[in-house]
């Protein structure tokens, strides 16, 4: 779609996110009550990077670009939460500067690889009746690419933007985004439970802007099968490396 002059390769959302409420402080739930409220889920949305993929898509973006070590570097910054993702998404990205035809031809010769379990889980969420989101500071065009392959609506797909000029060359981001600053997952789940009156909603992810999404969700659950976060793992109530794990407690009931 064109607009001001840049051309923008991801469909736009009709929605407008709401502002995000105040957190409201509450108790900690016991790891037997998050399983619970797993069990129960009206709604589950996963991080992206390293979570449902293997791989972090900016990173191999950056590979694929040329700067492969120096956003590698910038990337691991960012997870750690050391630093706020919209610097560290500004930083990585003023130094790939992909063109729209990179990152058509990224998804075309190298496209994401999901990880084990993944799709089995997913499946098993919709089986369910649970609505599944994927949520993710990553780029919306390769995102929806893994939504197609994992049966989820490309309308539960909230990701960032990326924009080109006329002639393909790189234009920025879009920064309005939620997904595109710290704390827009949350806000994101915000909306999701406004809009669909979601009682109990899950956040899966391995970084630190997953698990800050909670609240609002009501149980975040780390991921380390692809890449353990330090900070993550000693924080997370819920610690998993194989999505294999949360298969089984869903057999539990």
């Amino acid at each position: 779609m064109a607009q001001d002059g840049v051309l923008y390769c991801d469909s736009q959302k009709e929605c407008i996110l709401s502002s995000y409420s105040k957190k409201v402080p509450r108790r900690m739930a016991s790891l037997l009550e998050m399983k619970e409220i797993f069990r129960n889920a009206d709604a589950v949305c996963f991080d992206v990077d390293s979570t449902v993929i293997r791989e972090e898509g900016i990173d191999e973006l950056a590979k694929f670009c040329g700067v492969g070590d120096a956003v590698a570097e910038m990337t691991r910054r960012a997870m750690g939460g050391t630093v706020t993702f919209k610097a560290a998404l500004t930083a990585r990205l003023g130094l790939i500067r992909p063109s729209y035809e990179q990152v058509q031809k990224l998804i075309s010769d190298n496209p994401p690889q999901l990880t084990p379990g993944i799709r089995e889980l997913v499946n098993r969420l919709h089986q369910r009746g649970v609505q599944v989101f994927l949520v993710s500071g990553g780029f919306q065009s390769i995102v929806e690419h893994v939504a197609l392959q994992l049966n989820i609506p490309t309308a539960n797909v909230f990701a960032n933007r990326l924009k080109f000029y006329f002639n393909g060359e790189y234009a920025g981001f879009d920064e309005t985004q939620p997904t595109a600053e710290s704390g827009g997952k949350g806000k994101v789940i915000t909306h999701l439970k406004e809009q669909f009156h979601f009682k109990k909603v899950v956040m899966i992810g391995d970084g630190a802007t997953d698990m800050e999404a909670c609240p609002p969700a009501d149980c975040f659950i780390g991921f380390g099968g692809n890449v353990i976060r330090k900070q993550v793992k000693e924080k997370a109530k819920w610690y998993i490396t194989h999505f294999d794990e949360l298969l089984k407690e869903l057999e539990e009931r």
